[in-house]
């Protein structure tokens, strides 16, 4: 297999050069149609990073783009967000002609520096999700993103003033508000799919503790049990608390204390036994894990049954 080249892309100036696109009018914020771009990546796959973040509305894109191991074809209006120095590639049907529409908006961290966003942003967790946790849009949601991006363009196409960085920092802050929403439609209206991930992650959680596994690899963690399931660490605990209410964390925890009130029920183990066969080190952090959860200790718990 070729060795794909990773290509870095510090500025936004040097990403406008790289696509065969006029000098940005402002340096730190673009945005851009996808048909003007005259220079896209061929067909030869290509891995890029940016110094930038970058927010994309695709349609119609006819090649896989990929993050890590997993890739996706986009086919409808389709958002997804790259924070800077995340790798991601893009792959095209060889032979076959790069068609894409859409918009992109561009945001050098600068832009927002001694700005509420420069912190902000790093809590909009879809900056981590993998890429086929990606945004599926409806045409009304399309149009509303797609308002914002063009309001931002046209606020530097303007005279830029002393009020621009607060006008386009309050769009981008918009969109940013108005993606999270989208996000938690998403969760809800893939119910059928997004419950098939909970019922998986019960079968992993069970398979994980009814084995040795726990007693020789200690807890499972978060990020342990999202790659059982091929989403993201963020991308999972996110849909857990919008369907469940709890994170990955406390799913974790609970059925931790459902094997532990088995064995607490059903086994005449000690409690050091039963903290060693669980994964823990120290049977006092076991016991008091116990009792935050059940407002009994384990010995108290046992008693109860006799």
């Amino acid at each position: 297999m070729a060795n794909i080249q990773l290509h870095r892309i510090k500025t936004i100036s040097e990403y406008h050069q790289v696509m065969g696109l006029p000098k940005p009018e402002h340096p730190l914020v673009s945005v851009i149609s996808l048909e003007s771009i005259e220079h896209p990546p061929g067909n030869e796959p290509v891995s890029m990073v940016f110094d930038f973040y970058s927010i994309s509305l695709k349609r119609d894109f006819n090649a896989k783009i990929k993050y890590g191991q997993q890739q996706y074809d986009f086919d409808e209006g389709v958002m997804f967000f790259i924070a800077p120095g995340q790798v991601f590639g893009i792959e095209a049907e060889p032979g076959v002609p790069l068609k894409r529409s859409g918009w992109i908006l561009l945001v050098h961290p600068d832009f927002l520096w001694k700005t509420p966003l420069a912190k902000k942003i790093k809590q909009y967790e879809y900056f981590d999700y993998s890429v086929h946790e990606a945004l599926f849009l409806s045409d009304k949601e399309e149009k509303t993103i797609v308002g914002i991006m063009q309001n931002i363009g046209q606020e530097y196409h303007s005279n830029i003033d002393k009020f621009s960085q607060d006008v386009i920092i309050a769009h981008l802050e918009l969109l940013l508000t108005y993606s999270e929403r989208f996000y938690q439609r998403q969760f809800i209206t893939r119910k059928i799919s997004n419950h098939k991930i909970l019922d998986r992650m019960e079968d992993i959680l069970s398979e994980y503790f009814n084995g040795d596994t726990v007693a020789k690899k200690g807890l499972p963690t978060v990020q342990y049990v999202a790659g059982a399931l091929n989403v993201s660490p963020n991308y999972l605990s996110v849909l857990l608390k919008v369907l469940t209410g709890q994170s990955t964390q406390q799913h974790i925890h609970d059925k931790l204390i459902e094997k532990a009130k088995e064995k607490l029920s059903a086994t005449d183990l000690s409690v050091s036994e039963i903290a060693y066969e669980l994964g823990f080190e120290h049977s006092q952090s076991f016991s008091k894990l116990f009792k935050t959860k059940t407002n009994l200790s384990p010995l108290e718990f046992r008693h109860s049954f006799n």
